[in-house]
Parts: C-alpha cells; structure tokens; sequence
C-alpha cells in the first residue's frame, strides 16, 4: 500500500464538476429521522422491521425494509413499494444474492451486462432498489397497471406472469416494515464491512454506502465516476462523490479535503464516514474514507481498484483526519 500514498497525487488535479444523481442520495437520512444525526445512536442501513411476516427471516424482511425506506425516500407511492417487494420476492426471494442467470445478481437480478450497474452496485441494496423504482416511475400509468404487469414492465422476465403469486405476502411485508431500529452505541461502532455497515449519522451512512457501491471500480487518475463518464476514481475523487451523495460538497483534492476538513484532535477515536489521510501536512497525497475497524475504503494506485484496506500499516505516513459528517 506503500506505493498509493505517491501515486494519488490528486493535489494536482484541476476541480472538475461533479454531478451525482439523487437516486440514493438522503435515503439513509429519511431511515434515521430526526435522532440521526445526534451522534448517539447507531443504525443499520438494510434497515430492521417493525413486524414480521410468517415465513421470512431477518434477512429478508431487513431486504425488504431497504426497499421500502428507498421508495418513501424518491417520493414513489406506496403501491410502488407492493410492486418493488413483490418482484424482488420472485428474483431473489428478499435474498441479496452474488449470482444469478447468467450475470443477473442482487435482490432484483439485475444484469450489468445490460446496463444497471456494476456488480458491486446491483449487490448494494439501496442503489438496487433505486435502480428499479426509477425505471417503476419512468414507465408510463405504472399506477392503473396491476402489480404483476408494473412489476413486469421494469424486470423484463421470461416468466411474465410470475409476479402475481406474490402480490398478498408482498402487501403485508410493506404493512411490517414501517421503520428501522436504531440503539444506543458507542460512538466509535464500525464494522470495517460493507455487508454491515454501521455509523453514528446519516450523512456517514450514506456516504459509506455510496463508496461501497464503487467496490470494484478502477483507480482513474483525476477520475469522479461513472455518473461523470469516468471508468473510475481516484483517491479523493471518491470521497468527494461519496459525501456528494449524502448531500456534503467537498473540495476536489486529496490537499484542499484535508485543509478546509473539521480535523478529528489526535488521540480521539475515529468514527465512520471519517476521511483520513496522508502525506506531509503541507501536500497531502491521499485520502481515505474510515469505516470502521481499522478499515478505509479507497481507491488506492494504478492498476488497482476501488476497495478496503486497513487504513494504518507499517510505514505509512498518516497525517490525521477530518469529520465532514457532524
């Protein structure tokens, strides 16, 4: 990892606009409410259901309350959310699966072969169930059609029909899932993992959840993404449209990130959604996004992708953190 720190020098790249659609952008935020951003409390991002319906784990009624939390979020009605459940009950069962038909993956088997996304996206439940309620709501009188139909018009299915049978069960998921559960924890919770990401805010959340979703991509010198016609990120690149998504404008450069940053006083535990970074204080060279457990997410050099490392090893050049979530 050695070699990143010398490489990111995107302290050198000129600012460049970066447009971030608001597909998942305050989803987190509508799932915290109010005592979110206190600081006190932690909460899960696939969400934890207020009731339960016979014959659905956890597993999969936290699936079906992302969903949920996401289409009360984009502003989609709540037939929409009937039709979302019902059809992710028939691809995946509720489950976020890693495989599929040919390269059909995640709850809704989205394809990223046929444009929906990369892998690492259509495995992230927040943007996959954005993904499909914004082609619900771009289908014309979506809301005169029946659930099987309007489920259809969005999937595609070989089985065309074969969305109906989960109409009822997929009602009464929606009338159990109505919120999520947030507990008192320690303001230092992290996991350090996407699969259970953790944090104390929801611009945290959400920009943790919006880097995940990268996973995979290549590091692209001066790079903003995909949304920006980019193959990938560099190191603050990432971080800049990770906070971008929780709706927090950042500075471009790893540098400029760090200098206009609320630095985190030395010896006080990180939190999740932290940036870190290192080099000298006079010319940082790399940023990080902390999520917990000693873990980052970044985009680290050349010929490497977005991922998550440990964000001290030995000789590295630390140079401390900033919070933009506060």
């Amino acid at each position: 990892m050695g070699s990143k720190i010398a490489v990111c020098v995107a302290a050198l790249v000129l600012a460049i606009p970066l447009l971030i659609g608001a597909g998942i952008a305050g989803i987190i935020s509508t799932l915290f409410g109010s005592s979110g951003s206190s600081g006190s409390l932690t909460c899960t991002p696939d969400g934890a259901p207020t009731g339960t319906v016979p014959g659905l784990t956890a597993e999969q009624m936290g699936n079906a309350a992302t969903i949920v939390a996401v289409g009360k979020q984009m502003g989609v009605p709540e037939p929409g959310w009937v039709v979302a459940i019902a059809a992710a009950m028939q691809e995946s069962k509720l489950q976020n699966l890693p495989y599929g038909d040919r390269d059909s993956l995640g709850l809704f088997q989205q394809r990223p072969s046929m444009g929906w996304g990369t892998p690492q996206q259509v495995t992230t439940p927040t943007y996959a169930a954005t993904k499909f309620f914004e082609h619900l709501t771009a289908t014309p009188n979506w809301q005169k059609m029946s659930v099987n139909d309007a489920a259809q018009t969005v999937q595609g299915s070989g089985f065309p029909n074969a969305y109906a049978q989960h109409e009822e069960k997929a009602r009464a998921i929606v009338a159990a899932v109505s919120g999520v559960r947030c507990q008192p924890a320690p303001a230092t919770t992290g996991t350090g993992d996407c699969n259970n990401i953790q944090a104390a805010t929801a611009a945290a959340m959400t920009a943790i959840n919006y880097a995940c979703g990268q996973r995979g991509l290549p590091y692209v010198w001066g790079g903003n993404g995909p949304q920006n016609g980019d193959n990938g990120f560099d190191c603050s690149g990432l971080t800049k449209a990770a906070y971008e998504a929780a709706g927090i404008s950042l500075p471009r450069t790893a540098d400029a990130q760090y200098s206009a940053g609320n630095r985190v006083p030395d010896g006080q535990p990180l939190l999740p959604g932290d940036l870190v970074y290192y080099g000298p204080t006079s010319n940082i060279r790399h940023v990080g996004l902390y999520i917990g457990n000693g873990k980052m997410l970044n985009a680290p050099d050349f010929g490497q992708s977005v991922q998550i490392d440990n964000y001290r090893y030995p000789g590295d050049d630390y140079a401390g953190a900033t919070r933009p979530a506060h």
